[in-house]
């Protein structure tokens, strides 16, 4: 399946390893943790295989297609009220901010930016996040909320994802929903326009590499069938967690992730320090 076995990691059957690549992806793609930080992480550590960019991007892709199912009843209120002006603006301002995101995706990918195979860069994206979470929540306590995406938040939003996009660890949801809620959307409204946009930007990253990598194949044969295997697994422990999670904001802060991000970088660190 393409993937680039360590000696730790040969024994594990590529099966395994793609299920559980798969749970994780699934588990840390919409929480504000970084996915691709993880899944760069465990394989960096030696625990799983290391996998092609196109399994990581196409697992996503599955990620995105459990956040439809979540919302279905949301999108279909979208598409049957879609002549009122709210509607409207809401679908306009999501399209918008898939639109930055998009644009900026593919000026990163002209001008090189790959995901780096090291450690270090996700460390302090972790460190950087964590600390970047308790600083808003901070600033917000006290103050008041409101419930409508502006224009101004769908733009910054946008460039968040290409940040998200470009510095594994950051965390795509965690970059775009602290950004809303910096700029004064209440926590459910945040992660409900954070977690759609990501359906569209997650199945186009998925369709771009797929098409990339069938007109470019690598050097390893890609095992489609399990990239299908790792997508349905993400799917499903995605669908549990955004489930899980749509009801958590509804009464809890991002604060307990914050601490997570600051304690998961720091013993990554000291790891990576032990071992230099």
């Amino acid at each position: 399946m393409g993937a680039r076995k360590s000696p730790d990691s040969s024994r594990v059957p590529d099966w395994l390893t793609v299920v559980a690549l798969g749970l994780i992806e699934g588990v840390t793609e919409f929480l504000p943790v970084s996915s691709t930080g993880h899944l760069l992480l465990v394989e960096n550590a030696g625990w799983l295989a290391r996998q092609s960019d196109l399994f990581n991007v196409l697992i996503q892709s599955g990620t995105g297609v459990a956040v439809a199912l979540a919302f279905a009843g949301r999108v279909r209120e979208l598409i049957l009220r879609r002549d009122e002006p709210a509607t409207r603006s809401y679908v306009l301002k999501l399209a918008l901010a898939f639109v930055i995101t998009g644009v900026g995706g593919l000026v990163a990918k002209k001008l090189g930016f790959t995901l780096p195979r090291t450690v270090m860069p996700v460390v302090w994206a972790t460190l950087l996040g964590g600390i970047a979470i308790l600083i808003v929540e901070w600033w917000l306590r006290g103050r008041r909320l409101g419930g409508e995406v502006t224009w101004a938040v769908a733009i910054a939003v946008g460039v968040a994802q290409i940040g998200a996009a470009v510095l594994p660890g950051l965390s795509r949801s965690g970059a775009t929903i602290m950004v809303a809620l910096a700029l004064g959307l209440t926590r459910p409204v945040a992660v409900e326009f954070s977690f759609l946009l990501g359906v569209p930007t997650l199945l186009a990253a998925g369709a771009f590499e797929a098409a990339h990598s069938l007109r470019h194949p690598g050097p390893a044969e890609t095992g489609w069938g399990m990239i299908v295997l790792g997508t349905l697994v993400a799917a499903v422990a995605a669908l549990i967690t955004v489930t899980w999670l749509l009801r958590f904001v509804r009464s809890h802060t991002f604060v307990g992730f914050g601490w997570y991000r600051i304690a998961l970088g720091l013993v990554i660190l000291a790891g990576a320090l032990r071992g230099a």
